[in-house]
């Protein structure tokens, strides 16, 4: 999980483009992030989490 606990890799987190570049946020909190952040309301997306199981499983092989 280590590998993949940040917001960009979180469900909740948007992206939205304007003049000035890239602004991130989170949906959930409500608040502006940087995409390496890590809280503890963490849900991962879902190609994230075949990411993690797939690599629990090549792990014990």
């Amino acid at each position: 999980m280590k590998d993949y606990h940040c917001c960009a890799t979180c469900r909740h987190f948007k992206v939205e483009k304007t003049a000035d570049g890239a602004k991130y946020f989170c949906s959930r909190l409500g608040y502006e992030t940087k995409t390496h952040y890590k809280f503890n309301c963490w849900s991962p997306k879902e190609n994230v989490v075949k990411l993690m199981n797939k690599g629990k499983t090549t792990d014990h092989n």
